[in-house]
């Protein structure tokens, strides 16, 4: 079998081609060649901007591969690039969009295929939504074989989940779990949420690979085990040796008043609203699909490696450090005029 990933470095999409080398699939993947994680041996590497169709179209004349699968496609003009580029070149396209389509609000915790797909807080969404609306319709009116996969929140060895956090990611979070600072939990810190550990994912996303049953299906392809956020973040200070200090704060409140890091969309939109995700469509179809990384083992794979690889890892934000000193702060002066 032959496989052609767009990408093919990043979280998820370094996994799948770990697994697919394991399984002796024939694996090309196209990127530009600066990815931030090494290929592993075997693997074809075509290098390329995957926006300048022309010269990828070149690169690919001749080609024919049973599966593609884009990880860097967020907005319709970009698959209506692939439609052009892939439809006479693969048995089946996987498209990845994002768990975070599903319904916000929900209205119902209990997260299906089925689940309407609306997002009115995050433009990134509603983009990945309008992204799988024009590929089904091309499933629909032309035949084309697409799969969707919808990831929720996947981590790997170099990557901790944490809930609101600044624009350089999660090491500002880790650092003040570490010194003792109270940490901005959103909400009351109650709310369910899943996280799913990249090789885990990549049983499921490759059992959908070269899979008949896939085409023109959508799947979403989570860890079993929920976690309330305090549990997370508990989980987290307990690996680390150190005693958590929560500090719980509305999601709508951080909405407001974070506005340059996108609250609205990263917590409205997604983390702060409670979801379970069923997996068992994905299971009927992958039968070997099962997650048996929990977050309490995967946490501290994670650890063990941000915390030996400090230059890689560790990039400090002292913008949003002071942002939740200054939330705090202002919090507490809230607090003490009131009880005064």
């Amino acid at each position: 079998m032959k496989a052609l990933l767009i990408g093919g470095t990043g979280t998820i999409s370094s996994a799948v081609v770990c697994r697919l080398i394991e399984k002796g699939w024939e694996v090309y993947v196209l990127n530009r060649g600066t990815g931030r994680k090494p290929l592993p041996d075997g693997v074809k590497q075509i290098t390329a901007d995957i926006n300048d169709e022309q010269a990828v179209a070149e690169k690919l004349a001749g080609m024919r591969f049973d599966c593609v699968c884009d990880f860097i496609a967020f907005v319709p003009a970009q698959v209506e690039r692939d439609y052009r580029l892939f439809a006479d070149k693969t048995n089946q396209y996987i498209f990845i969009s994002s768990a975070s389509a599903y319904h916000k609000p929900a209205r119902s915790h209990i997260i299906t295929e089925g689940t309407t797909l609306a997002n009115p807080h995050w433009e990134y969404s509603r983009n990945k939504i309008a992204c799988e609306e024009y590929l089904m319709k091309m499933y629909r009116e032309n035949g084309f074989p697409v799969t969707i996969v919808r990831p929720s929140h996947t981590y790997d060895e170099k990557n901790i989940p944490v809930g609101a956090h600044g624009h350089k990611g999660y090491w500002q979070v880790i650092k003040r779990i570490q010194e003792g600072k109270p940490v901005i939990v959103q909400g009351d810190g109650s709310s369910l949420w899943t996280v799913t550990f990249n090789t885990d994912f990549a049983v499921g996303f490759t059992g959908l690979m070269g899979n008949p049953h896939a085409i023109g299906e959508a799947f979403h392809i989570t860890s079993d085990e929920s976690l309330t956020w305090n549990q997370i973040y508990q989980t987290i200070a307990d690996a680390l040796g150190v005693q958590l200090k929560a500090y719980h704060v509305s999601a709508d409140f951080l909405a407001e008043v974070g506005k340059q890091y996108d609250f609205e969309g990263g917590l409205l939109g997604d983390k702060a609203v409670s979801v379970v995700f069923d997996n068992s469509k994905l299971k009927r179809i992958v039968p070997e699909y099962n997650a048996i990384v929990p977050f309490s083992e995967g946490v501290r794979k994670a650890l063990d490696y941000i915390l030996s690889h400090p230059e890689e890892c560790q990039t400090e934000d002292p913008e949003f450090d002071k942002w939740c000193d200054d939330v705090i702060a202002a919090l507490e002066k809230a607090k003490s005029s009131l009880l005064n």
